[in-house]
C-alpha cells in the first residue's frame, strides 16, 4: 500500500533567504529513507530560495520515497489532488487519541506533519493547522524530530508496529570523542545497538555546531 506524506514547511521562510538551515536539510532527505520506496512525500509552503536550495534532496533514487516540494501550503494542495480534509491525518502532541496500526488501513490517505517538530522547546507550531479541523492522532508523550516522527507513523501505519512496541532511545548522549559530547532533548528510534538513528552527516553538523560555540 501507498501512504502519503505532507510535511507543511513552517520555518520561517522567504525569497530573501540564503538557503534552508543545514540540519532542516538533513532531516528531510533522511525523511525518503525512512518512508521507504512505496511511499511519496510531499514538502508544502516552501519559498523559492528553500526549494533551490532543496533541489537535490528531490532527486528520484532507487529505494528511496518519491518527493515533491511546492510553494503551495497543505490545504491547496489537498484541493487540488482532490483529498477531502477527513482522510489527512495530522500528527498533532496534542491529540487525545495515539497512532495505531489500523490508521493505516484506509482510513487515512494522508499523514501531515506540521512545522519542525524538533523544536526545543516545543512551539506548538501544529496550532495553525490543528485549527483547520483535522483529524489527529498522536505520536507518544516525549518530543521527536520531524524526520522521527515520519519514521515512527511508518512504522506504525505501515509495518504494523504498536506505538509502545516501537524500540526508542530518549534524550541521547551523542559522544565526538572522550571530551566533547552533546545531548539531544528529544525521543529518536533506537536501532539494533540502541543507539539513535540520525540522518545521515547530522553527527558531523552536531560536532562542527559544538565547535563554533566556542569560536571567539
Amino acid at each position: 500500500m501507498t501512504f502519503t506524506y505532507a510535511i507543511e514547511h513552517m520555518e520561517e521562510d522567504d525569497d530573501t533567504a540564503k538557503a534552508i538551515p543545514p540540519w532542516v536539510e538533513l532531516e528531510y532527505a533522511h525523511m525518503r529513507s525512512l518512508a521507504g520506496p512505496s511511499s511519496r512525500i510531499h514538502f508544502t509552503a516552501l519559498s523559492a530560495a528553500s526549494r533551490s536550495s532543496l533541489s537535490n534532496v528531490f532527486v528520484p533514487v532507487d529505494g528511496l520515497a518519491n518527493a515533491d516540494c511546492h510553494s503551495q501550503g497543505v490545504l491547496a494542495l489537498m484541493k487540488e489532488r482532490g483529498v477531502p480534509l477527513g482522510k489527512v491525518c495530522l500528527l498533532d502532541p496534542k491529540a487525545e487519541k495515539g497512532l495505531a496500526p489500523e490508521d493505516g488501513d484506509g482510513e487515512f490517505e494522508w499523514f501531515l506533519f506540521g512545522g519542525i517538530l524538533g523544536d526545543d522547546p516545543p512551539r506548538d507550531r501544529t496550532s495553525e493547522l490543528r485549527v483547520l479541523g483535522f483529524p489527529t492522532r498522536h505520536l507518544g508523550p516525549v518530543q521527536m524530530t520531524t524526520d522521527t516522527a515520519l519514521g515512527v507513523t511508518k512504522k506504525v501505519v505501515h509495518d504494523k508496529i504498536p506505538l509502545d512496541k516501537i524500540p526508542y532511545v530518549d534524550f541521547p548522549t551523542i559522544r565526538f570523542n572522550p571530551k566533547e559530547s552533546v545531548e539531544m532533548p528529544f525521543r529518536y528510534i533506537a536501532d539494533e545497538k540502541n543507539e539513535p538513528i540520525l540522518p545521515p552527516g547530522m553527527h558531523k553538523l552536531l560536532h562542527e555546531d559544538l565547535n563554533k560555540s566556542f569560536d571567539f
